[in-house]
């Protein structure tokens, strides 16, 4: 066996592992262009996902299985800092998803620290992507004009947010097929970072819990159902430009990008393990194994929803029930060692995309607090919302006519 074919067995790279509102490096490259959309490039583990394009990759690029997500404090409030500060990344993040060393390289000059850090030396790209957001506090601290989509999320019942893990002036999303991979591109953010900006908190995920590939085998979700049945397919581009992509409401910087919605959310599996199959699938509405709606036979049956219980999760976070509010969901399953209590601390990592916050996640999460039965089992304990420019052209940066 391989080192490589090894490494992947041990990491379990490319396992697709998976509530609902969770190759050698230059094989093969995938190339965007203008007219050529980033949703439909295959989704082989070792390829390259281009950083530059009209949107940011990692929102409607298909789903990979690590996540590496971190939130970052700034440490200055000039501008013109910052701006320095997220051009390296810009460029760091071009070499990082082509599989190449950051700068000069993990073993450049012996007499001075190395400009990447080392850790993903031979390993593919992993269709690593890297996606940025601007958090509300990023345009206090920089008196810059937040854009009007923009806003502090309500407090919703049952919520028990951890300032520790909440909040953020600059968010960072690195998603891949190998952990390695996804970590090592946020240290190497880290270090170029130091001085302008710092971790405010970070989380690792694991098998995804929604796709954005309708065709796939959908994936499930620590309560062991599926994830994502009814997600926007990352080729749907009307859906896409519906509930997705800001358009011409937004400021120019903004156009082609989306607002982000980060929520950690604790379940308590050890109870929801005593639970009766038939009440864990009133909960949500669905057959566990087949993932079909109450009424249908199969997984993609359409969702009636008179014939799921009225505070099931399914039925109370369909668009039909909420005038079509509709999220595009890129969610993580986590464990995270135990809470100190004999339980394991685990849950679902879940990041919603939307064009309006009004029109997405709010209404959303303001009918789920309320009523869902689901509430008994998890417990959204850290919170962010960002908004994520649209794509970088080549020798730019995010937000660099927002910046200028």
């Amino acid at each position: 066996m391989t080192d490589l074919s090894r490494r992947r067995l041990l990491t379990g790279a490319g396992l697709a592992v998976g509530g609902g509102a969770v190759v050698a490096a230059g094989a093969g490259l995938l190339r965007q262009t203008e007219h050529e959309p980033r949703s439909v490039l295959a989704a082989d583990s070792g390829q390259s996902i281009s950083f530059h394009g009209s949107h940011q990759a990692g929102i409607a690029t298909p789903v990979q299985d690590r996540l590496h997500f971190a939130a970052f404090d700034l440490s200055t409030d000039s501008k013109e800092d910052v701006a320095t500060m997220l051009k390296a990344w810009a460029a760091a993040a071009v070499q990082m998803t082509e599989a190449k060393e950051v700068g000069g390289g993990a073993t450049g000059a012996e007499l001075a620290p190395p400009d990447d850090t080392g850790e993903a030396i031979g390993l593919p790209a992993s269709r690593l992507t890297l996606t940025v957001g601007f958090g509300p506090s990023f345009f206090d601290k920089l008196k810059l004009p937040k854009p009007d989509g923009l806003k502090e999320l309500p407090h919703f019942p049952a919520d028990k947010l951890d300032p520790a893990r909440s909040g953020g002036d600059i968010c960072v999303q690195a998603c891949a097929d190998d952990p390695q991979v996804a970590v090592h591109a946020i240290r190497n953010l880290v270090r170029m970072g130091f001085g302008v900006a710092s971790i405010r908190w970070s989380q690792l995920g694991f098998g995804k819990t929604s796709s954005t590939t309708p065709d796939a085998q959908t994936p499930r979700n620590l309560m062991g159902f599926k994830d994502g049945t009814d997600n926007i397919a990352a080729t749907d581009e009307k859906k896409l430009d519906t509930h997705v992509w800001v358009g011409d409401e937004g400021p120019e910087w903004m156009r082609g990008g989306s607002y982000l919605v980060a929520r950690r959310i604790r379940m308590h599996v050890e109870t929801w393990d005593r639970t009766s199959l038939k009440e864990q699938e009133d909960i949500f509405g669905r057959t566990k194994r087949e993932g079909a709606p109450y009424g249908g036979t199969r997984e993609h049956d359409p969702v009636v929803l008179d014939k799921l219980p009225i505070d099931s999760h399914v039925r109370l976070a369909h668009p039909d029930s909420l005038s079509g509010a509709t999220i595009l969901r890129r969610g993580y399953s986590f464990t995270d060692g135990s809470d100190g209590l004999g339980r394991l601390d685990a849950g679902l990592f879940f990041l919603a995309y939307q064009r309006d916050l009004e029109k997405g996640f709010i209404p959303i999460q303001r009918a789920l607090a309320a009523k869902d039965t689901l509430n008994e089992y998890i417990q959204h304990v850290g919170s962010g919302v960002f908004a994520c420019p649209g794509g970088v052209s080549p020798g730019s940066f995010w937000g660099a006519a927002l910046l200028a």
